[in-house]
């Protein structure tokens, strides 16, 4: 692949030797550097797609790293990476050791704050221009984010803030859903120009004064011209809303015109105070497949560049669809039965309900906080709400689960997707932390499937409860066992005995169940007997089974995907000492460290989450001498 004016950007200072034609023709090789790598490493295509002029504009413009450019959500910021010293690098994109597929700062100087979830570039840049303010430094903080982000709750406090604030900082707003009206934007591109210009402002600054001194009505005539001035403005200007909280508008603009991008971002540049710049992008754009389905190619696997069609899509259903089917199946029959996801309806499995049941789904946008709340008000009156989050998203409303929802013990049910590790989208998106946010909630009941069936059951099972049900389940596919036709449920805090054995207790919560049944499979071959537990509570614990194996082993290991420190680990270990029981306990689990990007199959296999792992610590642990009953018995009565 031919790349000839990309070879020679080393970082964004060589930019600035290009004419506009070459800033063109580089934009053309960046689309199929983007298009070249992704279709192998897979990644967030169609939002990088859509960036390329005005990232190529930014650093144009702008002087990083001493200016310092923050990616909203960051999924976004391949252009970036390659335009500032990364290129050698790129093809390790998202792979265990390359580069992340978000902007960090241990990664490179570029970049100036570490994003991953949505809504928070604004307060980040406002916090780096109040540093410069009193460090009497003299830089420009530039935060780019989505219309997706700025539905987020946090983007408006910051928005507030930095208005109220009047501190000098660019907001660059990348919108990829609005098409512009050719008038508008022409009469919008003008007032912006006359509303930034140097001449303008101290014109208005002068005839303001005038005014105002002119004895009892002057400050009234002024007044009276600025209705004047607001209402014109409210009727050409789509960015009101933006001049009312405290920034100077500016757009909305062509985001694919190099030329156009660039000269407004200058004139920003030499404006004081707040300024909001409105950006008009298409996502996918130079990609056929990626432009006519957006969505699909946001976040995309590996794919055929010719058709755009995944390499090798599984057979298998995933955990997500299987959730979504179901979810259909028991809402036909159960009108308290309602949806409600923060802006992923498709990542979440809730398509198909939104289809059937329009009037029982709400996409709240990028809004958990609220999206939770919004379920306790719901649950309050009778209904069944099932709000469907991400397991790193879900983190963002703990004090809703805690306090609206946990505390009035509301029958809400979260369905908590992508818990465990998500792979390639690196530590920003792992779902590794949700057991320890959750288990210490009280009223909260905790589950995790083993496979595709028991995720059917227990989504039945937390339909019939009267209080508070977390389900975590893994990203991609099943395991592949037959589904059943029957949805029934499940006793409550009743753990699964699939193996019996005397010498070791496996205890094993999700999918690692099947690794766990592994294992034992191997351990037999060296006269080793491990019984097997599914635990698929992890609150409330099964204290029957688990301290009846406890006791008839004296050895334990527990297995989950999920950090130790306050997972499913600890949970049991908090049982044991609480039963006064004394055994041999191993761990096996995600260590005390945000874990970085990797093929699912690399990172278990690094962290010991697989079979061969399992049999090196089972080995291990028979070797050791067994603790002696009658001391267990002992411990169990003080």
């Amino acid at each position: 692949m031919e790349t000839p004016l990309l070879n020679q950007i080393k970082t964004p200072e060589d930019l600035k030797r290009l004419s506009l034609d070459d800033l063109n023709i580089l934009a053309r090789e960046l689309r199929q550097k983007l298009i070249h790598v992704v279709s192998r490493t897979g990644g967030h295509l169609a939002p990088n797609l859509g960036v390329v002029e005005l990232t190529l504009a930014l650093h144009y413009v702008f002087d990083a790293p001493r200016d310092k450019i923050v990616w909203d959500v960051g999924h976004q910021s391949y252009v970036h990476k390659l335009l500032s010293g990364r290129q050698q690098e790129f093809d390790t994109l998202r792979q265990y050791g390359g580069l992340s597929g978000f902007p960090k700062r241990s990664e490179s100087e570029y970049d100036s704050f570490n994003t991953g979830h949505s809504s928070t570039s604004i307060s980040a840049v406002l916090g780096m221009a109040l540093a410069r303010d009193l460090k009497k430094e003299n830089f420009h903080v530039i935060a780019v984010i989505g219309d997706g982000a700025l539905t987020g709750g946090m983007a408006f406090e910051a928005l507030n803030h930095a208005g109220h604030l009047g501190t000098n900082i660019i907001v660059v707003l990348n919108d990829n859903e609005m098409s512009i009206s050719e008038n508008v934007g022409a009469l919008s591109g003008y007032l912006s120009r006359m509303r930034t210009d140097p001449m303008y402002n101290r014109h208005k600054e002068e005839m303001e004064n005038l005014l105002k001194k002119i004895p009892s009505i002057g400050p009234t005539v002024f007044k009276a011209i600025e209705r004047i001035k607001d209402s014109f403005k409210y009727l050409v200007v789509p960015g009101m809303i933006f001049e009312e909280l405290g920034f100077t508008y500016l757009g909305p603009i062509d985001g694919h015109n190099i030329m156009e991008v660039k000269t407004v971002l200058e004139r920003a540049k030499r404006t004081k105070g707040p300024i909001m710049v409105h950006v008009v992008t298409r996502k996918g754009k130079g990609y056929e497949p990626a432009e006519k389905n957006p969505d699909r190619f946001h976040g995309i696997g590996p794919f055929n560049i010719n058709t755009g069609e995944p390499v090798s899509a599984s057979s298998v259903v995933s955990y997500t669809e299987i959730f979504g089917k179901t979810l259909c199946q028991l809402a036909a029959d159960d009108e308290r039965l309602l949806a409600i996801t923060a802006a992923m309806p498709t990542g979440t499995g809730l398509t198909r309900f939104a289809e059937l049941f329009p009037d029982r789904f709400f996409d709240v946008g990028i809004a958990e906080q609220h999206a939770v709340t919004l379920a306790a008000g719901l649950a309050t009156e009778g209904f069944r709400p099932v709000v469907a989050i991400y397991s790193t998203f879900l983190q963002r409303a703990y004090d809703q689960i805690l306090h609206d929802v946990a505390m009035q013990d509301l029958p809400v049910i979260f369905a908590v997707d992508r818990a465990g590790l998500v792979g390639e989208d690196g530590e920003t998106h792992q779902g590794i932390y949700d057991f320890a946010y959750l288990r210490h909630i009280p009223n909260m009941v905790i589950m995790a499937p083993k496979d595709e069936n028991e995720l059917r059951f227990m989504l039945k099972t937390a339909q019939l409860l009267d209080k508070p049900v977390a389900i975590r389940y893994p990203r991609g596919s099943g395991i592949g066992v037959q589904i059943s036709e029957e949805i029934k449920d499940i006793p409550v805090g009743k753990a699964e005995v699939l193996r019996d054995g005397k010498d070791i207790a496996l205890f094993a919560i999700g999918p690692l169940v099947y690794e766990a049944l592994a294992a034992a499979e191997s351990l037999h071959e060296h006269g080793i007997e491990v019984a097997v537990v599914n635990c698929r509570f992890i609150k409330p614990l099964d204290v029957e089974t688990i301290t009846e194996y406890t006791r008839k082993t004296g050895k334990v290991i527990t297995l989950e995907e999920h950090a130790l420190e306050g997972g499913f680990g600890s949970a049991v270990l908090e049982l044991l000492q609480e039963q006064g029981l004394r055994a041999h306990v191993e761990r096996i689990g995600l260590p005390d460290r945000f874990i970085e990007q990797g093929a699912l199959r690399v990172l278990r296999e690094k962290f010991g989450l697989c079979r061969d792992n399992i049999v090196k610590v089972g080995l291990k642990m028979a070797a050791t001498k067994k603790l002696v009953p009658a001391k267990m018995k002992l411990l169990s009565k003080l």
